[in-house]
């Protein structure tokens, strides 16, 4: 017999348009709505949640007019399950050390499983 375990969600504000609800860069038109949450604002999540170590919480990708790749936008990412502690490839960045990506051990989280 298989068991089904669910995950808790939230609902948070969307870290890409802080809660607005539009593109915060107006590519589009000054009325486009947000890439992320649809225009609502908010995102779903699944909890528990750390903040993404690869943008800062930002949800944009090194300051440009792009969605994180990490965590997708959104600022957080779902954390590791059990415990944790800062990543020994990037210590704790999220970033890899010789390039612009997301560290591979961790997968941009700065964080994984002890």
């Amino acid at each position: 017999m298989s068991q089904t375990t669910t995950s808790a969600t939230a609902q948070i504000t969307c870290a890409f348009c802080k809660g607005a609800g539009k593109d915060p860069f107006d590519l589009l038109s000054e009325r486009a709505t947000c890439q992320v949450c649809g225009g609502t604002g908010k995102v779903e999540v699944v909890e528990p949640v750390i903040r993404c170590a690869f943008c800062k919480g930002s949800g944009v990708y090194h300051s440009t007019r792009i969605t994180c790749t990490v965590c997708n936008g959104k600022g957080v990412v779902t954390a590791p399950k059990g415990p944790t502690e800062w990543c020994p490839k990037c210590e704790g960045t999220g970033a890899a050390i010789d390039s612009a990506m997301p560290c591979l051990k961790c997968k941009g989280k700065g964080v994984v499983s002890k």
